[in-house]
């Protein structure tokens, strides 16, 4: 029966699954870029295109008429040539028909994984600060987050492995991995590997690895992937992002890689939450993987701009924290400013016309630590343009 009042028909109330909720803070800081004319070095995307290789693949797929609903697990050819950068990079061999999947960018990856092994009151451990997707997805599952905090030192963020430790319990199900690490632009270290080694060999616990940004590993370093590790790639799921990877994140394409066994369940979810991803798309960059220096040339590419902006604020009054990966920097400002992270940003935007990300966000806590977040996945006369005003702050 409707609901009617003198003002006319009623919308039924709805109790929130998500009640804590609201504008994340990417969109709130990119509203505040655009209405202020802000560089915006807030949101991580470039501002430069891609390669026109990659365009015309695409534009050659659709004309040759791929078009129509592509296989649920992807395009083969597809799965194939990912099977083979993983093989040729990480040395791990996965079958690319029961161990691939193509998702419609990460972020479903990430979703769907942890909707098909969460169980309600299934514990996940997150580690803060987390990209923002992680938390509200296990919520919806009906898992119980556990939230362990990095350590903010004088020199860096670390992960704190014995608190992680401490933090596993007989209804632990799965723990979230993210490296390169958003927001911090921390990498995993062969010691790291170690530790979660130690801590998940001889359990039950999966690990959720969100590996988006792989080829951003900087001052020759090697990415510390799960895939390269047997105890580790026998429980994880790995994802990654061609988005990220190829300068195209409003594609959305994105795939994971897992043990048949945990790919049987990740599929039965995928099939239901989106079913397959742009057909064209992943014929466009199946050809366009036949040449590996796109993303071998990556971290040249990302680490010379990263200098660029290194050396630009060196001299101001932010302290640069180390980045060893990603496309982000981190900085503290507590030589410039008392106001908390939320308010210093919004001041950034508005009076310094630089729109950042405050890292504060990244915990459900909200824990202030005077850090900003800048990306340096821009074009060099945009990073200069915001250099000169940053210099002023």
């Amino acid at each position: 029966m409707s609901t009617t009042s003198p003002a006319g028909p009623v919308t039924p109330a709805i109790v929130s699954r998500l009640p804590s909720v609201g504008t994340t803070v990417f969109t709130h800081m990119s509203m505040l870029a655009a209405q202020h004319g802000a560089v915006n070095l807030g949101q991580g995307f470039p501002d430069f295109a891609c390669d026109a290789r990659l365009v015309d693949a695409v534009t050659e797929a659709m004309r040759a008429g791929f078009n129509q609903y592509p296989m649920m697990t992807g395009v083969p050819a597809l799965r194939q040539a990912i099977a083979a950068k993983i093989a040729a990079t990480y040395g791990r061999q996965y079958d690319a028909d029961t161990e691939i999947t193509v998702t419609a960018g990460a972020t479903q990856a990430l979703t769907t994984a942890i909707l098909c092994c969460v169980h309600p009151g299934d514990e996940v451990i997150i580690i803060e600060p987390a990209y923002d997707s992680y938390l509200p997805t296990v919520e919806l599952a009906g898992g119980v987050p556990v939230l362990v905090q990095m350590t903010l030192t004088d020199a860096c963020y670390a992960i704190p492995w014995d608190r992680i430790a401490a933090a596993v319990t007989p209804k632990t199900r799965l723990l979230v991995i993210n490296t390169p690490h958003n927001p911090t632009g921390t990498v995993l270290r062969q010691a790291d590997i170690d530790a979660l080694s130690a801590i998940v060999q001889g359990t039950g616990i999966l690990i959720l690895a969100d590996e988006v940004y792989e080829h951003m590993v900087y001052d020759g370093a090697r990415h510390e992937s799960m895939s390269r590790h047997a105890v580790l790639a026998a429980r994880s799921f790995v994802v990654s992002s061609f988005g990220k990877t190829f300068h195209v994140t409003g594609w959305k394409i994105g795939y994971v890689a897992a043990p048949a066994p945990l790919m049987a369940e990740f599929r039965k979810v995928h099939q239901y939450n989106v079913f397959s991803t742009n057909a064209p798309m992943q014929h466009g960059i199946a050809a366009y993987m036949a040449d590996p220096r796109p993303w071998r040339e990556l971290p040249d590419f990302y680490q010379r701009k990263r200098d660029l902006f290194r050396t630009g604020l060196a001299a101001s009054r932010f302290e640069l924290l180390p980045a060893d990966g990603t496309y982000f920097q981190c900085v503290r400002y507590g030589a410039i400013s008392d106001l908390p992270e939320v308010a210093f940003a919004e001041w950034l935007a508005a009076e310094i016309k630089v729109a950042a990300i405050p890292v504060a966000p990244f915990y459900r806590g909200g824990v202030e630590s005077r850090v900003v977040r800048f990306c340096f996945a821009k074009q060099d006369d945009t990073l200069r343009l915001a250099l000169d005003r940053l210099a002023r702050v």
